[in-house]
């Protein structure tokens, strides 16, 4: 991270481009991108499991920018979708449909039917339900459904709650010990083919140790499977692994990660998927904002920004820390501020009792690691205009998405006059 958004001279850049120049020429708030260090990321996974079969499907929900997506497919990256709108962005971005892997705990007909069309490497199935849809539709479509089960190892993945998906309470996948009897199932079916098991445990995790026990119950399934007569040639390991939002943070790095990965599943001779999305597009972005206001009350001091909650969800959503620093020479003295942004909710804020330099308006802020679940999750709330995306690489950079306008929030709706008068 330090060498995509390096300070030259006091300012902050992204690499050769000083991200106040790029503010000037497109407004804020603003989502800056590193190609360098999207490319960066990608190839420290490939580095980390070169010699083992293998196939790295970026997972597009954490950043589906097409531009983005289109860097790293471009690379050699696979796509982890987990709807038709994702299917749809992977496969304008030039993603090959045999290196699509298709998640998601609510397929629909359409959607089911969009992906059998394309021919994606996989469905991985999360339910004995859908098993039945997608079986059902294939046979419509006349074609054989490669599927394997996302199985829940109920591993604490030691993360927030809300990305924590691989317990039995969850709502995604099947319990691992019921397990041989969704296989048994589907082996009865004509329309599905049976090739591998999958498993995701959660989002962010900082320790090697929860995928260890995950995997470890995982090759246990998987040679039980074997010995059921099912064939059994890939194992999707899922994706999660964490980023440093913070200095005290220390996530495993993709080579350790790794070793985990490799060590579990050594000697079954399967193919490995892997569906990394924060830790490649997290570190490669940032949120830049301008200072509106600064305001006062008896208990809290406000540094008020144009960009809000709609814009980056995660600080109200999950609590989450980003680290936030300003674009410019920092000014001297520091203060205890939360930062908010301009949305009518006490939960719009992009950081609380921080302590940062001293702020005047039309100073620019940087908010950190920010290219995954910043855009992707961003919303129209308030009426507010999504902001504009911006890809770097040297010293040039270009708009890859406009910032939204006023006709653009009610492009679709319509005022029929014969039910409102």
């Amino acid at each position: 991270m330090s060498d995509a958004f390096p300070r030259i001279g006091g300012r902050l850049h992204c690499e050769g481009v000083p991200v106040e120049r790029i503010a000037e020429a497109v407004g804020t708030p603003v989502y800056v991108y590193s190609a360098t260090a999207l490319a960066a990321a990608y190839d420290a996974y490939e580095a980390a499991f070169a010699g083992v079969p293998h196939m790295l499907c970026y997972s597009i929900k954490s950043n589906a920018n097409l531009a983005v997506v289109r860097l790293l497919v471009r690379r050699g990256a696979g796509v982890d979708v987990t709807s038709g709108g994702e299917l749809f962005r992977a496969l304008r971005a030039g993603a090959d449909p045999a290196r699509i892997v298709y998640s998601g705990v609510g397929k629909t007909d359409a959607e089911i039917d969009a992906a059998l069309s394309a021919g994606v490497k996989l469905f991985n199935v999360e339910s004995r339900a859908e098993l039945r849809r997608i079986d059902a539709r294939a046979a419509a479509a006349r074609r054989i459904a490669p599927i394997a089960f996302r199985v829940n190892p109920d591993v604490d993945p030691q993360t927030h709650p809300y990305i924590s998906t691989g317990l039995r309470t969850s709502k995604f996948g099947i319990p691992i010990g019921e397990a041989a009897a969704a296989y048994a199932e589907a082996k009865a079916l004509d329309h599905v083919q049976v090739v591998g098991v999958d498993c995701h445990i959660g989002s962010q995790l900082t320790s090697a140790s929860p995928w260890a026990a995950a995997l470890a119950r995982l090759r246990d399934l998987v040679l039980e499977l074997r010995a059921a007569g099912h064939v059994i040639s890939l194992v999707d390991v899922g994706g999660g692994l964490g980023i440093a939002y913070t200095d005290q943070q220390h996530p495993p790095t993709a080579g350790e990660y790794a070793r985990v990965v490799r060590d579990a599943i050594a000697g079954l001779g399967c193919e490995i998927i892997l569906e990394p999305g924060r830790s490649i597009s997290g570190p490669a972005g940032i949120l830049v904002t301008r200072v509106l206001y600064e305001k006062s009350n008896e208990e809290k001091r406000f540094i008020v920004v144009d960009a809000a909650m709609n814009d980056l969800i995660r600080p109200a959503l999950y609590q989450a820390h980003q680290e936030i620093e300003p674009v410019g020479p920092p000014r001297a003295g520091t203060r205890k501020v939360d930062v908010v942004g301009p949305v009518c909710e006490s939960g719009d804020f992009l950081a609380q009792d921080r302590e940062l330099p001293v702020a005047e308006r039309g100073d620019l802020f940087a908010v950190r690691s920010a290219g995954a679940y910043g855009f992707a999750m961003a919303s129209n709330y308030n009426a507010r205009p999504r902001a504009a995306e911006v890809l770097v690489r040297g010293d040039r950079f270009a708009v890859v998405r406009a910032r939204e306008s006023y006709e653009d929030l009610v492009r679709g709706e319509t005022l029929p006059e014969e039910l409102l008068s």
